[in-house]
This record gives C-alpha cells, structure tokens and sequence, in this order.
C-alpha cells in the first residue's frame, strides 16, 4: 500500500519535507485550500475534498474532487483522513497542519490521535520537525544526536513514559499535563527511544 500525503492549508513551510518524500510514488489528497500550495509546488493530487472556502484558485477538472458541505462535524483535515482510511490507506503524512490557527492546530493533533486509534501510522511533517502521537507504543530514533524531542500527554491528564539514549532518562514516570516536564529533552545516542507505557503521549521532534 502506498503512502498516503494529506495537504492541508495551514501556512506553515513544508518545502524542505516536500523533498523528502517519494510524492510520485504516493497517493496525494489535499484537504480544501492545500491544493493551492500543490499546484504552486507542480503536484497533481489523486484526490481533492473540502467545502473550499479557504481555497484561492481554481478546482481542476482533471482531478477527482469531493465538494463537502460548508456546515459539517468534520474538518476538512479530518474528512479527508477518513476518506483515505476508507480507500485502505494505513501510513500518512499530514503537510501543512500545524501552524496559523492555534485551533486549528490542536483539531489536527486530534485528527493524528484519531489514526493512532486506527492502528494507523501517521505524523505531522513540517521543516521545523515531526509530531507524533503514541498509544501504549515505542518510537524508536535512530542517528539523531543532538535533536531535541519534547513529549507531554494528549488526549488525557497523565501518560507513563520510559526514555533511553536522551540527556535526561526517564524510566516509566507519569508526566502530568499540568507540569511540562517533558519540554526540551536531547537525543545524545544514536540508538535512542521514547516508550508510552499508559496512555496518549504527543511527541514533539524538532528538526534542529
């Protein structure tokens, strides 16, 4: 199964990430005004779905396209994970969702939870790093000395996380989300590794 890439419309800067990922060997879906940035960038999405009111050009006629009603439960974003989910897709990138809105932001963290619920494996792209969400789970980070990850719980008051190969270890302690406890930590191996033992944990890993 190709990989799916969702383009969203949040302003943030994904041309560093765009050259990282095999565009032409995945399935493409832009979520409402991100298929404005794929026609600026020359990619030709499989799929377009949104209610449309934050795009600024044109829909293609060449492209399959779902037109969602403006008034609806779901965000643009997440109708158009469902509608990949639905199609057997397992593995996403979210471009462009984290950023601008805050609120916006915080409904794409919790459309990332909702794949992790899927048994999905998904995460959020942009040039300053990557976001996951963990489920009772192991990320594991391989020659990434020197990054900075940061890990506070989601979807809950506490999660239960061990840490190994970071500045500051941790081994099965509750981080609480009225304590930031889990802001700033350093990668310092290049075999290093976050468990989530109980509950959701959201995991920040910047690019520098």
């Amino acid at each position: 199964m190709k990989k799916c890439i969702i383009i969203g419309s949040s302003p943030s800067d994904v041309s560093n990430i765009i050259k990282e990922l095999d565009i032409e060997n995945s399935y493409i879906i832009c979520a409402d005004g991100g298929l404005d940035y794929a026609l600026e960038y020359n990619i030709k999405p499989n799929l377009v779905i949104g209610d449309f009111d934050s795009l600024q050009g044109e829909l293609p006629n060449n492209v399959e396209t779902i037109k969602l009603p403006t008034q609806k439960d779901d965000t643009d974003m997440m109708a158009a994970l469902k509608e990949a989910l639905n199609r057997g897709f397992d593995d996403f990138v979210l471009l462009r969702a984290f950023s601008g809105r805050p609120d916006h932001s915080y409904a794409n963290l919790c459309a990332l939870q909702f794949l992790c619920s899927q048994g999905c494996k998904a995460v959020i792209a942009d040039n300053n790093g990557y976001i996951f969400i963990l489920n009772k789970g192991k990320l594991t980070l391989n020659e990434l000395k020197g990054r900075t990850v940061s890990v506070f719980p989601f979807g809950g008051y506490s999660c239960t996380v061990s840490y190994e190969g970071m500045k500051y270890p941790l081994d099965e302690a509750c981080l609480t989300s009225d304590n930031p406890l889990g802001v700033s930590n350093e990668i310092i191996s290049d075999d290093a590794y976050i468990i989530v033992h109980t509950g959701n944990a959201v995991i920040f890993l910047l690019s520098k």
